[in-house]
């Protein structure tokens, strides 16, 4: 699976169960980290974490297994990494907050940088 194939199964994953404002962003020209950045929204801490859950048992289905997941304890913000897609799943309070779309979507010219594709 190539990472846009990855970031439409994520994508897919939160969408399934109603997430919202769910934004990615391809990174891949400003870290080596990752490729996409995917960010959505739940409407309490429960919908947060069946958010990062449906979204790791696709990728597990699918053969991609998260290298590691932070924050479902809390369930404000999770995070799981996918190696070729890093996925934040956050309430809106914290996602306005930290404001991600925002840092992650400026290029080192500083002008903003496509969202998609």
């Amino acid at each position: 699976m190539n990472s846009e194939e990855l970031c439409d199964l994520v994508v897919d994953a939160l969408e399934e169960i109603k997430g919202l404002d769910i934004i990615k962003l391809n990174v891949r020209d400003m870290t080596s980290v990752t490729d996409w950045m995917i960010v959505a929204s739940g409407t309490s801490s429960r919908h947060v974490q069946a958010l990062a859950d449906n979204v790791a048992e696709k990728a597990k289905a699918a053969g991609q297994r998260p290298t590691g997941i932070e924050g479902e304890s809390g369930g404000e913000w999770v995070l799981l990494d996918l190696q070729d897609a890093l996925v934040h799943v956050m309430l809106p309070k914290v996602r306005e907050f930290y404001n991600l779309e925002k840092l992650w979507s400026i290029t080192p010219s500083g002008d903003a940088a496509a969202t998609d594709g």
